[in-house]
């Protein structure tokens, strides 16, 4: 039996697990206590060191540890550091550039058993020693050992697995971190390794816990706010569990149910917007020009830092790439004016400046998403507003967001090696989703608007002979966009200019239907349609042969919301497909997905019945009479084979937020046909279509556990009911009343589906329902 001496290997005297299964495996068999540093192991250490190929790592980390006590100037335990971060940092420059393979012992050898022998606890001990002491005055560290000791840890981050999660574990050290922030020389590499820490976490940190948070956030200049938003962003949004609409809505209000307080995410998105300046700051960063930023002395030595880095450095491919494609001269240069133009001396500064700084916009402009998107929306909107981001990013369009001639095949690897994503393509998709949620169901989205275009929407309306918008009346112009377009018009410009292969295309189309949604605006949807966007649209869905399901998506719904109640709209699009073959085309493509299409077949019924209700004006008869679309809807057998096909493809266990809306859609052509007195041969028709099938009761009662469902779902005292009643413009007391009619269980009642069900077939597979 060794005994143990007391040093860093054997302080809880026992050695790790695994330490003592190699010795044991590679040497002799020994009692649990022993220890790296006594001297009668160090000769057997040595020998197996040969034979293992340990490169001398087990004997520098003991020297590491002896010259690393408390009263040592540290020294000789930097040399000591750098000699064994050389060993390991080409293992980490092969993991990042061979796109982050799965980490195993055999093919990083040095950072396995830098690790198996004790140095990333050793090193993590060293750097919160200073916290440990009672002194009043701290030990201070020299700043280039503490950037080398955080350069190691990320090395075994990324190369050796299981660091990075237990390092997430040890919450002393994560909020250790925080404090090396406030070093502007560590603080590249301490926000780098807290963002890979907190990737792994299991629970959202509590941005609370960290000490004086607000100081710390205040006293950082804009470059580093704007990576620190990079951690902020694991920070504030919900744990990813896949794709949000795939989940079931049965399991996310059984989830809801549990967790009934606020997350943690949602308490960090408070403890941010409570910090004083924050939020401006952010803006400001969103909305500066490229002059305004950092010099490119500072750009190329954040740059060389990133490179050294890791993480980020494969952003510098990318950035060498684009100066010396804008670099290329011409036949006709001379040497001498090669030299002028050198892209080292011109060209290569202004190109990573401009990246460098669109790097930052992603970050920023995906907090800003998260935030609007949080339970403090209308404080988070009212101060987006106040602060004007969205002139500023107006002005940003042309210059920056949408530049005419990007390089958008300039690929920088991120750590999902499925994703392809050049800093510019995330800028663009980033700054799309953020004008998504600003508009949708919002007041200030006529914020998007310059002056001109506010007073074109009050004449819209002024020659329709119909009142303002109250929001359009309401709306702050000292905080509207400048110059001769506003934000929306020139993302329409953009738009259609966009090839159709674009992967902006379903973004684009997102961010214009959110201005659309809520209370339809003849006003909104003319300003648009005046601008051609119907006839860009039917060119995508009908002659462009656009296969993507995404796009299609919002296309469709986008449409949905451009047409609704619109007799113009109607017109232009019968007038664009004048053919036979054209409308075939697109009622193939609406066929083709009704979980994709079914927002515009609620458009269409919704349209044809308010149309049907106005047959005394001359203009309506005449759009109903000629519109191929309408004529279609109008068959009564057309709308219930939609009825059937949308029951049909849904049911309890397979609701999700992407496939609910085709629920609300069948029932919008039930609570149709109930105002006109048809419900009872709506349910007819149904039922005969069960027994046609030669499945008696099986729609049905598929629909009456949907129904079921449905009144759980919306009835909730935290669901938000006005976006069913906006969008169809039938009040949410009549949804429910009809909701309670069809459940109603009196098999007397006409307009009951229970009427229509044979008893031995009743209530099949209802108990799927109960939790």
């Amino acid at each position: 039996e060794l005994k143990p001496l007391n040093c860093y290997f054997c302080a809880s005297q026992s050695l790790r697990p695994q330490h003592l299964a190699v010795i044991r495996r590679h040497t002799f068999q020994l009692h649990n206590r022993i220890c790296l540093c006594d001297a009668l192991l160090i000769p057997l250490l040595q020998e197996r060191d040969k034979r293992a190929k340990w490169h001398g790592i087990p004997k520098l980390l003991q020297k590491l540890h002896e010259s690393s006590h408390p009263n040592s100037d540290l020294s000789q335990t930097h040399s000591l550091l750098k000699e064994l971060s050389s060993l390991l940092s080409m293992e980490a420059m092969s993991f990042v550039t061979e796109d982050r393979k799965s980490a195993q012992e055999s093919t990083f050898p040095n950072t396995y058993t830098f690790d198996l022998f004790g140095g990333v606890d050793l090193l993590v001990e060293i750097l919160m020693r200073p916290t440990l002491t009672m002194k009043k005055k701290k030990p201070k560290m020299n700043d280039d050992f503490i950037k080398d000791c955080l350069s190691v840890l990320y090395n075994c981050c990324i190369c050796t697995e299981g660091v990075t999660k237990s390092l997430a574990a040890r919450n002393d050290f994560v909020l250790f971190l925080f404090t090396l922030m406030r070093n502007k020389t560590t603080f590249l590499q301490t926000a780098t390794l807290i963002e890979d820490i907190l990737g792994v976490k299991k629970e959202i940190i509590q941005l609370e816990g960290i000490p004086n948070l607000s100081r710390l956030v205040q006293s950082f200049d804009q470059q580093q706010l704007a990576n620190f938003c990079r951690i902020l962003s694991v920070t504030i949004s919900e744990p990813d569990l896949g794709n949000d609409d795939k989940h079931t809505l049965l399991a996310k209000n059984a989830q809801q149910k549990r967790n009934a307080s606020p997350s943690r995410a949602e308490v960090n998105q408070v403890t941010l917007l409570n910090i004083p300046g924050f939020i401006e700051r952010l803006c400001k960063l969103a909305t500066r020009k490229v002059s305004e930023a950092t010099g490119a002395s500072d750009v190329l030595q954040e740059l060389e830092d990133w490179y050294t880095w890791l993480d980020n450095a494969l952003v510098l491919d990318a950035l060498m790439q684009m100066a010396t494609e804008e670099a290329e001269p011409s036949s006709t240069e001379s040497d001498e004016s090669l030299q002028a133009t050198s892209p080292l001396r011109h060209r290569l500064p202004q190109s990573m400046k401009i990246v460098h700084e669109i790097m930052y916009k992603v970050e920023v402009l995906y907090v800003l998403c998260v935030l609007l998107m949080g339970r403090q929306r209308n404080q988070v909107h009212k101060m987006l507003a106040d602060f004007r981001l969205i002139p500023g990013l107006n002005n940003l369009f042309d210059s920056l967001i949408w530049r005419k001639f990007t390089s958008s095949n300039h690929v920088v690897h991120g750590q999902n090696e499925n994703c392809d994503c050049s800093p510019e393509i995330s800028f663009k998709i980033q700054f799309l989703r953020l004008l998504q949620s600003f508009s949708d169901h919002h007041e200030n989205k006529y914020l998007l608007l310059n002056n001109n275009e506010l007073n074109e929407l009050s004449a819209i309306s002024l020659k329709a002979n119909i009142p303002e918008v109250e929001a359009l009346v309401n709306t702050d112009r000292s905080l509207v966009c400048d110059g001769k377009k506003g934000l929306l018009t020139r993302l329409l410009i953009v738009m259609r200019r966009e090839p159709p292969d674009s992967s902006f295309r379903f973004w684009q189309a997102r961010a214009v239907e959110s201005f659309l949604r809520g209370a339809t605006s003849y006003a909104d949807q003319m300003f648009l349609l005046k601008r051609g966007l119907l006839e860009h649209i039917l060119f995508c869905v009908v002659d462009s042969g656009c296969k993507s399901r995404d796009v299609l998506q919002s296309y469709f719904d986008l449409l949905g919301e451009l047409m609704k109640f619109n007799m113009d709209a109607f017109k232009r699009f019968n007038k664009y497909v004048s053919t036979g073959d054209k409308f075939q085309t697109f009622m193939s493509q609406i066929n083709s997905s009704l979980v994709d299409s079914n927002m515009l077949v609620r458009c269409i019924v919704l349209s044809l019945d308010r149309f049907e209700s106005q047959t005394d004006d001359l203009n309506v008869v005449e759009v109903l009479s000629e519109c191929c679309l309408l004529s279609f809807m109008a068959r009564v057998e057309n709308r219930l084979a939609f009825l059937f096909r949308l029951i049909n493809i849904i049911n309890v266990q397979t609701l999700t937020q992407e496939n609910v809306s085709c629920l609300n859609t069948s029932l919008v052509v039930l609570m149709l046909a109930r105002r006109r007195g048809k419900l009872p041969l709506y349910l007819n028709a149904l039922r005969e279509k069960e027994y046609t099938e030669k499945y008696p009761g099986c729609l049905l009662n598929n629909f009456l556990n949907l129904l079921r469902f449905w009144q759980r779902h919306y009835l909730n005292k935290d669901k938000d009911s006005t976006c069913l009643e906006n969008s169809s413009c039938i009040p949410f007391s009549y949804w429910k009343e009809t909701v309670s009619v069809l459940l109603d269980s009196d098999r007397t009642s006409p307009c009951a589906i229970a009427s229509y069900i044979d008893e031995p077939f009743m209530d099949l597979d209802r108990d799927l329902l109960e939790d």
